[in-house]
């Protein structure tokens, strides 16, 4: 009998398809192998049945006989399961593709206690010089032409440096700790430098992967962001460099512990699939959630290793 899986993966959104049809189609697919595995035996009982040959009805021809019930038979009983909890965790917009994490069974309480770590998040990020949009994309309603051949590399990469100066000073001021401090020291030995609390978006790095303009390329890392506000960004870089620019395409790479490596693409949307990358994600999981939140909630953590001793048995 097939058992419901329990815990995080994750899975590859292509662009142009909203979040939730992705985690419908998920969850259409994981019911339908659920369904489709083997069930346990129909349960027996005892029926008085005429016995073979008799001529009367009498009880003396009658015979006992075992027989399924017919309450388990599966045109009676229906599908065992009709609707798996599937929880979503950063979510991504229809243009963009990337990294989307999903969590099943006890996965939705870890969803909630990854995004209380407040971790950083990486994309890379496409531009094309010499366009402006109404939306910030090359989908847009275009509103303006500009020239861009004065725009080299070392240029835009000293905007890079003033966009990511401005967002460290803004990521340690979110993050309310006195900079002086022993425990300030500590934080930033373990990376943990980061605002526990709601903040605007903030990039904690950015650099050039490629320019070719007019095209070029940008790496990401940040938290608390939208998918438009890194298109937006990429609209400013391009009026600093006394242009424009829009966005033509947001990936995630990375979503806190998981990778591109780690997200399922679509032909591995199946059950066994999911069950491995689900243990094999378990230990990232519990190292992070205990690095971040340990100290608050162990309670948390000695359910996570629960889950697992689970997994490992099943």
């Amino acid at each position: 009998m097939a058992a419901v899986p329990s815990g995080l993966f994750a899975v590859y959104k292509p662009a142009g398809v909203a979040w939730g049809r992705v985690r419908d189609a998920v969850e259409t697919r994981l019911l339908r192998e659920l369904n489709a595995a083997p069930g346990r035996a129909p349960r027996q009982h005892i029926r008085f049945l005429p016995a073979p040959g008799g001529s009367d009805g009498g009880a003396s021809g009658l015979v006992a006989t075992r027989v399924p019930m017919l309450a388990d038979h599966p045109l009676v009983r229906g599908p065992r399961f009709r609707k798996l909890k599937i929880g979503a965790g950063h979510r991504l917009d229809v243009k963009s593709s990337g990294v989307f994490v999903l969590g099943i069974g006890h996965g939705n309480k870890l969803l909630t206690a990854l995004y209380n770590c407040h971790l950083t998040k990486a994309y890379t990020v496409g531009g094309l010089f010499g366009k402006a949009t109404d939306d910030f994309s090359d989908m847009g309603k275009l509103i303006e032409r500009t020239t861009f051949d004065h725009i080299t590399r070392e240029k835009l990469e000293r905007i890079l440096a003033v966009i990511q100066g401005t967002n460290h000073k803004a990521l340690l001021m979110y993050s309310n700790i006195d900079m002086k401090t022993q425990e300030a020291y500590e934080l930033a030995v373990k990376g943990l430098i980061r605002p526990m609390d709601k903040s605007p978006p903030i990039i904690t790095a950015i650099r050039c992967l490629q320019f070719a303009p007019p095209e070029f390329q940008l790496e990401i890392h940040c938290l608390h962001e939208t998918q438009q506000y890194l298109r937006k960004i990429v609209h400013e870089i391009g009026l600093e460099l006394k242009s424009s620019a829009v966005c033509t395409q947001v990936r995630r790479i990375r979503d806190g512990v998981f990778t591109v490596e780690d997200a399922l693409l679509r032909t591995q949307w199946d059950l066994q699939s999911v069950q491995n990358a689900i243990w094999n994600c378990q230990l990232k999981v519990k190292s992070e959630i205990e690095k971040t939140l340990g100290h608050q909630d162990r309670s948390l953590l000695h359910e996570v290793e629960g889950e697992m001793v689970d997994a490992a048995e099943s």
